[in-house]
């Protein structure tokens, strides 16, 4: 979806919109999701050193303020679910990478597991997509994509 410059000024003109598109990362030309994932591991660095109690405290307000941002950010454009929205990446690929060991291509694999269920979104991303609308249905079903990857990549870690 091609964005107007006024529609670009109005996502910008309030913070909800800055978290919305991942501090404008979601504004990227070409493939906006995966822009977004890729700016998740930024903080991700910072994030791995928390113990697991905090990260997860860190992804529950996050996933909170995302519910708003996108909420707020779908009602001023009157769009539902934009691809140009992407704090959900950021959760999804920090619960994709919470149990990630230690070695940088377990970073990657989690990156990709996390891409390929959320696109490929099968059951139940694929009904939480479907079934949940405004904010709370942006931010679901990556979470639930997320909690997938990072069920197979602890699967992975442990039998590879």
């Amino acid at each position: 979806m091609k964005l107007t410059r006024e529609q670009v000024r109005a996502i910008l003109a309030h913070p909800s919109g800055w978290l919305a598109t991942g501090f404008g990362s979601g504004l990227s030309p070409y493939a906006p999701g995966t822009v977004g994932s890729l700016t998740a591991l930024i903080p991700f660095l910072y994030l791995r050193t928390l113990s697991v109690p905090a990260y997860l405290a860190v992804i529950a307000v996050t996933f909170a303020i995302g519910v708003y941002a996108s909420a707020r950010t779908i009602d001023r454009l009157k769009l539902s679910d934009p691809g140009f929205i992407v704090i959900d990446e950021f959760v999804g690929q920090w619960l994709a990478l919470l149990l990630a060991p230690p070695q940088w291509y377990w970073v990657a694999v989690g990156f990709v597991l996390f891409r390929l269920f959320d696109i490929i979104k099968p059951w139940p991303v694929s009904w939480a997509d479907r079934r949940i609308h405004g904010g709370l249905g942006v931010m679901l079903d990556d979470a639930i994509a997320g909690l997938m990857a990072a069920l197979v990549m602890h699967v992975l870690s442990r039998y590879c």
